[in-house]
């Protein structure tokens, strides 16, 4: 006799949120095991894959999938529906919850930290966002069936914060390849006059951990003609609190951009300068080396494991040190064709389908029927 297949639901809540780093690790990893499905159908046989969104969510803007079914069940929208409504519509089978956080009533659950910074740095949040982090996540940790997260980094700090054992939480990477998918939209670059001068491109919040306040201060000892600092990306105040400097002459904010925007950004901008203060992962960087973009980054949290030796570092709580990187860089010409290489060479080795398999080898360790 066949065995049902295996149902997976998937907490599709981030569908109705901005896309920043997490949302787009979901986009992205569902993306690609969608594409893996259509590969293997024989999986079919096995899983079946549901993404649970709430009825209110725009129809045009959900993916489309062709073998992970997305419903719009449910009355409520946010907190409510994902901790009430959600472990109801997804009690007969496993779920998914790809984004920190997942409701605390289901215990059949896989859930994704991608790092422990509402503990590690909690002077970043409002005072609501981190109580509710941290108390979720004190709670998954107990009693979901698996944790897992992106980098040997936060499998530490999130097994440090939240009193687990470390080989209780499973490891998957991410992927860059999804900047190269838009085609570059050029004209971000002539309406913002940024084609008159050499820029660097960095992306972020105004949150303290983001640390762009000591970037905006390291460019302001240039001279007026050298270069400009472009920073790209929302401000999230629900989330992050904000540390809002004087502009600066040489800083151009852009504020929230296409990801056809951000590919030109990185592919015309001199480097790009990523000065965070604490990552669990750190994507733009690697969307940067992806796009022929050569990488400044900070020494810190997990930036080191992640990169390797294919950016040029720097201490990010030194002004002064952020200064001598970038002008040593702008110096010495022969540094950019050498880190844009390593960059390049980088990027290839990290795929959305490498962490896509890598998810569902996870999901059929948990399924008790797999062989």
């Amino acid at each position: 006799m066949a065995l049902k297949p295996l149902s997976v639901f998937i907490n599709g809540r981030f569908l109705t949120q901005p896309v920043t780093g997490v949302q787009r690790f979901a986009l992205e990893i569902l993306d690609s095991l969608d594409n893996y499905l259509s590969e293997h159908p024989g999986l079919s046989q096995e899983y079946k894959f549901t993404c649970f969104v709430p009825p209110r969510s725009r129809k045009d803007t959900l993916p489309d999938w062709k073998n992970i079914l997305i419903k719009q069940s449910g009355i409520s929208n946010g907190n409510i529906w994902e901790q009430i409504e959600l472990p109801y519509l997804a009690r007969k089978g496993l779920l998914l919850s790809l984004c920190n956080i997942g409701p605390l009533l289901h215990f059949h659950q896989i859930v994704i930290f991608h790092d422990a910074s509402v503990f590690a740095v909690p002077e970043a949040y409002t005072l609501a966002f981190k109580i509710k982090y941290r108390i979720s996540m004190w709670i998954l940790a107990r009693t979901a069936r698996k944790v897992i997260t992106v980098s040997q980094f936060s499998r530490k700090e999130l097994a440090k914060y939240l009193k687990i054992g470390i080989d209780d939480i499973s490891l998957i990477s991410e992927g860059c390849e999804h900047i190269l998918k838009s085609i570059p939209d050029y004209s971000t670059i002539g309406k913002n006059n940024l084609g008159k001068k050499p820029f660097i491109l960095t992306i972020g919040s105004s949150s303290p951990h983001k640390n762009v306040k000591r970037v905006i201060q390291a460019i302001a000892q240039f001279h007026g003609d050298e270069i400009n600092l472009v920073i790209a990306g929302g401000k999230y105040s629900k989330v992050f609190k904000q540390v809002e400097g004087p502009e600066k002459e040489h800083v151009v904010r852009l504020g929230f951009v296409t990801d056809s925007e951000l590919r030109a950004l990185y592919e015309k901008a001199f480097c790009f300068i990523f000065p965070s203060l604490y990552e669990g992962f750190g994507l733009p960087p690697l969307e940067a080396m992806a796009c022929g973009c050569p990488v400044l980054s900070s020494n810190k949290a997990s930036l080191p494991e992640i990169y390797r030796d294919a950016v040029l570092y720097f201490d990010p709580t030194s002004e002064e040190g952020i200064y001598r990187t970038i002008k040593e860089f702008m110096e010495q010409t022969a540094l950019h064709d050498d880190y844009q290489k390593r960059g390049l060479l980088l990027a290839e080795g990290y795929t959305w389908k490498s962490a896509a398999e890598s998810l569902l080898e996870i999901i059929r360790a948990d399924d008790p029927y797999s062989p």
